[in-house]
């Protein structure tokens, strides 16, 4: 019974007409910030929904990464016990430095990522192959899966190129001779992936084995282990114990600790966004609680007489 008086209080004619008017635009108000809240909201949920899953098709669930300097050492043990680890679906070992490449008069500087035959495990890069095949060669034989971009700035068609690229890579032993200091060697491109622009136009992938060997890295010296997971949800208990067995001298991180920056941002935008419109909606329930206050002042006469009816104050409450 007390929505057939609000209603009518609601819709009727007040004496004075403003605050007919504040009632509607406030209502108005509060339904359009809350439709907007849940737009962009909604998009925002989306847009991180995609951009993770673009970015998980390169970053592993789980990378170990030396917690100083560049390089970690895994005796051959170390990595079993890893790979039985419970949990544990795949794992990579990865050598990873900056590099020139150089085909003819054109050249590009990109991070080649060297991999073992196990990346297929860990990574969805196989999977989103533009030209060509996923195919990083052997040690003597090299071969660059190259990103999108970096294939426009080489000036070659992948899955086509004859000629070898050279790769520019420095040498972990130092030597005042910057030219010593360098390893040259060549590769042919046998394909190329396209993930995501940031992938795209930085990244190179070949084998373990070149990049090892023209770094002049030890037996047991990589750059990174790349960890799959059967199930990503419990990364944390898992991560507690691939820690402990590691020791200090190791950092581990999850998909998402391995791009903070990128989540952090996009997290930040959604709050601050979310926070604007909790504003407007605010703003506009002080207007409606206003104009409730006005309505009210206004039929003080009708309540005396529901009051006079029987009509509580919780009843009166729940019409205004």
């Amino acid at each position: 019974m007390y929505l057939k008086f609000a209603w009518r209080y609601f819709k009727a004619k007040k004496s004075t007409n403003a605050i007919n008017i504040i009632s509607w635009v406030t209502a108005g108000v509060i339904a359009f910030s809350t439709m907007c809240q849940v737009l962009v909201l909604s998009v925002f949920n989306g847009f991180e929904g995609l951009v993770q899953s673009l970015y998980s098709n390169f970053y592993a669930d789980i990378k170990v990464l030396p917690a100083k300097g560049k390089t970690i050492n895994l005796t051959p043990s170390q990595i079993n016990s890893i790979r039985t680890l419970n949990g544990v679906k795949g794992t990579s070992l990865i050598a990873e430095e900056k590099a020139l490449l150089q085909n003819g008069d054109q050249q590009a500087v990109v991070l080649l990522k060297g991999v073992d035959s196990n990346y297929s495990q860990v990574s969805g890069v196989p999977k989103k192959m533009f030209r060509g095949n996923f195919d990083p060669g052997t040690t003597d034989h090299p071969k660059l899966i190259v990103g999108y971009g970096i294939e426009s700035a080489l000036g070659v068609q992948s899955d086509k190129n004859l000629f070898p690229i050279t790769v520019f890579l420095p040498k972990k032993t130092s030597s005042a001779n910057p030219l010593a200091a360098l390893s040259e060697g060549n590769a042919t491109t046998s394909g190329s992936f396209a993930i995501q622009q940031d992938f795209d136009n930085k990244y190179v992938i070949t084998n373990i084995g070149f990049v090892k060997q023209q770094m002049n890295y030890e037996p047991d010296e990589y750059s990174a282990l790349e960890i799959s997971l059967i199930d990503p949800n419990k990364s944390t208990d898992f991560i507690s114990n691939l820690q402990k067995f590691l020791g200090n001298k190791y950092k581990v991180l999850t998909k998402y600790e391995q791009n903070a920056s990128l989540y952090n941002s996009m997290r930040l935008e959604k709050w601050v966004i979310y926070a604007v419109l909790t504003l407007i909606l605010i703003i506009a329930a002080f207007n409606m609680i206003g104009a409730l206050t006005m309505l009210v002042l206004e039929k003080r006469k009708d309540i005396s007489v529901l009051q006079s009816l029987g009509a509580d104050k919780f009843l009166i409450r729940k019409i205004f």
